[in-house]
């Protein structure tokens, strides 16, 4: 609504707010047909100034959202939320969460840590030191189907590895030789 419309409609409803000081119950009929026009008129501009439809339900976060007739405010984006909070607290039998330490500890506790993650790490010697040479792989025989992949390929590496990474790591198998190539020609001279 711009500023011109604001107007004319704010002049328009202070009309009609006269008028209805001003009804009795001899007002005569011209001055009803007066209030009807000024009524038209009134509407009028409020349907030129509204520029989107009407909202579909009461919520003010998603007021054009989705309609469920059964939540209080018809927002079906709403009331889907809220059941799915209702539900998640009838599943854990109504106890309430366990309770904050009165500090908060300087490590963490052990529910706030990650649980650790078994997965075997496929390496390649680049000439100078092991490299990631593929992604890490959840299960054993398909890391070690991929390193035999790769030897096959059409640039093997001069070596590989496979790595076992749990709570820390360990080196499960190594086919072929690492030998450390120096990059310089000549060995630096």
């Amino acid at each position: 609504m711009n500023h011109a419309q604001l107007t004319a409609l704010g002049r328009a409803l202070r009309l009609l707010g006269e008028h209805g000081e001003a009804l009795t119950a001899d007002t005569p009929d011209a001055r009803l047909h007066e209030i009807k026009a000024d009524l038209r008129r009134a509407l009028d501009l409020l349907d030129e100034s509204v520029a989107s439809t009407a909202p579909s339900t009461r919520c003010p976060e998603h007021p054009q959202g989705p309609v469920d007739e059964s939540a209080p405010d018809l927002c079906l984006l709403c009331e889907t939320r809220r059941r799915a909070a209702r539900r998640a607290e009838y599943q854990s039998g109504g106890r309430p969460e366990a309770v904050p330490a009165t500090a908060p500890s300087r490590y963490g506790v052990r529910a706030d840590r990650p649980q650790p993650q078994q997965r075997w790490l496929p390496e390649a010697w680049n000439g100078r030191e092991w490299q990631l040479c593929g992604t890490p792989r959840r299960d054993r025989h398909e890391a070690e189907a991929y390193l035999a992949a790769q030897r096959r390929g059409s640039r093997p590496a001069m070596a590989y590895r496979l790595v076992h990474e749990f709570t820390d790591y360990e080196v499960l198998r190594v086919w072929g030789t690492p030998v450390y190539v120096d990059i310089e020609p000549m060995g630096n001279l």
